[in-house]
């Protein structure tokens, strides 16, 4: 199995595309399947469409199910970070895909974002593996 560990810097954006990064890890690789993981106890993955408004819209609704406030019992950090432990829960920190002549295969408009509300960390590693088929 082939793998590799990228860092991202969420200081700016709280969801960040990778496809990019994705597609590049997997060119020439031929046909099998990728996995994603954000090895971190408060980010996510997810295929969603990127450039149209909906990582403010994600933001919102993320934030109305999970406020930023200081109700967490887990309660170190900023304000609101316990809520920054739940996120896994309901965005998944792992995404696989299948590539196929190098390329994953992705759906109109799909792209891979890393999520990550966390306040706390701005710098963030992105683990791909590769598995042929």
């Amino acid at each position: 199995m082939e793998w590799t560990e990228i860092e991202l810097d969420t200081s700016r954006r709280r969801i960040v595309d990778v496809t990019g990064e994705l597609a590049r890890f997997c060119a020439d690789k031929g046909d099998g399947l990728v996995n994603a993981l954000a090895p971190h106890a408060t980010a996510g993955l997810a295929l969603m469409e990127l450039g149209s408004g909906s990582e403010t819209d994600l933001e919102s609704v993320l934030g109305a199910l999970l406020p930023r406030d200081r109700s967490y019992r887990h309660s170190h950090g900023a304000p609101g970070h316990g809520a920054d432990h739940l996120l896994p829960v309901l965005v998944s920190p792992t995404l696989t895909l299948p590539v196929i002549g190098g390329e994953p295969v992705l759906g109109t408009w799909q792209s891979v974002a890393f999520i990550d509300l966390n306040r706390d960390n701005n710098r963030r590693r992105l683990r791909l593996s590769f598995l042929t088929g």
